[in-house]
């Protein structure tokens, strides 16, 4: 399937599943040493905040990464996924999971102020139009316990040239995207500036704690990266963490990770 095949599917969840097919979402965040640096970055942040005996709900939970690290080891996790496929095939008996298939903009399953931990990963890469960014972040605050924290990831706007032109040698003249403002079309993902996803999450009443930027030059150097030794790839790792929150840094990335608390 294409893009422009892509683009004619009307029903949302078979949309969203056959994306996540044309992207392998299933092993995305696994499949090498590279890729591997956005999952580490962001259990990495996770794990700051994260208590004993603290609750996790997953909004768009994809292949289901995150919420499978963190109830196998032992915290109680509730899942929402509006293409849960690759996520139940994952599952074990002795998963702990309480997975619902169900879209975003809709938690009412989920009582107010019942969750520490509330990550909103897949949504904001998917949502279009502002009103439905800001009632998703509406919900996911709502269900975040006073003095919980709410994790947010987007696809960097600004990078996406680099990684692209690194496929691509024509990408500059003949890429997605607006040739004056260098915005990218946002087919089939939605693509936001860090001054763009900072001043959604500002006028959803969120209070920002961190930004970061969740896997740098990763896909840039990929090649070079998946070559390391496990030695040089944990230094690798730690000069990650050393420059994944400077100012200077933060648009050169792929996905962005904000993390923050209802104001």
């Amino acid at each position: 399937m294409d893009f422009e095949q892509l683009a004619k599917i009307e029903n949302e969840s078979e949309r969203v599943n056959r994306t996540y097919d044309i992207f392998n979402e299933d092993a995305r965040l696994n499949h090498s040493k590279a890729a591997r640096v956005e999952f580490l970055t962001t259990v990495h942040y996770i794990k700051k905040y994260l208590k004993d005996g603290d609750k996790i709900l997953d909004i768009g939970a994809g292949a289901g990464e995150y919420s499978l690290y963190f109830a196998r080891k032992g915290y109680e996790v509730s899942a929402l996924e509006l293409a849960d496929a690759a996520f139940k095939k994952k599952l074990t008996p002795e998963d702990k999971i309480d997975l619902v298939q169900g879209n975003a903009l809709d938690l009412s399953r989920y009582a107010d102020k019942s969750f520490d931990i509330v990550l909103l990963f897949g949504p904001l890469y998917h949502l279009k139009n502002d009103v439905d960014k800001q009632k998703c972040i509406s919900e996911a605050k709502r269900v975040c316990k006073d003095g919980g924290k709410i994790f947010f990831a987007f696809i960097s706007n600004d990078f996406v040239f680099l990684t692209e032109f690194g496929y691509d040698v024509n990408y500059f003249s003949n890429g997605d995207y607006d040739k004056e403002t260098f915005k990218l079309n946002d087919f089939p993902f939605v693509f936001h500036t860090v001054g763009a996803a900072r001043k959604l999450l500002a006028d959803g009443g969120i209070n920002i704690l961190h930004e970061v930027a969740s896997d740098g030059a990763s896909e840039l150097l990929a090649a070079r990266i998946n070559e390391m030794s496990d030695e040089d790839y944990t230094q690798y790792l730690r000069y990650h963490f050393y420059i994944c929150e400077k100012p200077e840094l933060l648009g050169m990335t792929n996905h962005l990770l904000f993390m923050g608390e209802k104001k």
